[in-house]
């Protein structure tokens, strides 16, 4: 049901709006990508993983690496939560959820027994030669973005 990509395959491609209404491309980003899907603004751990990252964000700076959100929530909710919590990180809004299924991050979950289709929290390092470098399929928040840094320090050889 879920295609997710794996290590070594090309990464999908994308043109997709940020917080900010201009389109983010893969093919204009010629550095590391940190790519990561999370289900909704403004809730507990989507706020903490964005908070992480933005604690980190002049490190992934200095290994040469964008740091890129993704939900289905629009632009004006994504300025909101950047606001609210002093983020720095780009966030893309994918209400149609093409990017995030074509990232096999729209699964079937489960909560307090009912299934639902939603965002599967997954993070992907994308080389830059539009590779994946390293897939995080099913994330948990505490400690992810030290996590996809350390991971990113190794492949970089920085």
């Amino acid at each position: 049901m879920s295609n997710i990509p794996q290590i070594g395959q090309p990464a999908p491609d994308f043109s997709t709006p940020d917080q900010n209404n201009n389109l983010v491309n893969l093919a204009d980003i010629n550095q590391w990508i940190v790519l990561y899907f999370y289900p909704k603004d403004n809730t507990p751990g989507c706020t903490t993983e964005a908070q992480d990252f933005t604690e980190l964000s002049s490190e992934f700076t200095t290994v040469g690496a964008n740091i890129i959100g993704v939900s289905p929530d629009s632009a004006a909710s994504h300025c909101k939560f950047i606001d609210k919590h002093n983020l720095s990180i780009t966030l893309l809004t994918d209400p149609e959820h093409q990017l995030i299924e074509a990232y096999g991050a729209w699964r079937l979950k489960k909560f307090m027994g009912k299934e639902y289709m939603g965002v599967a929290r997954s993070t992907f390092l994308i080389s830059p030669d539009k590779t994946i470098a390293y897939a995080w399929p099913n994330v948990k928040t505490k400690g992810h973005a030290e996590a996809v840094y350390k991971k990113i320090q190794e492949l970089a050889a920085i």
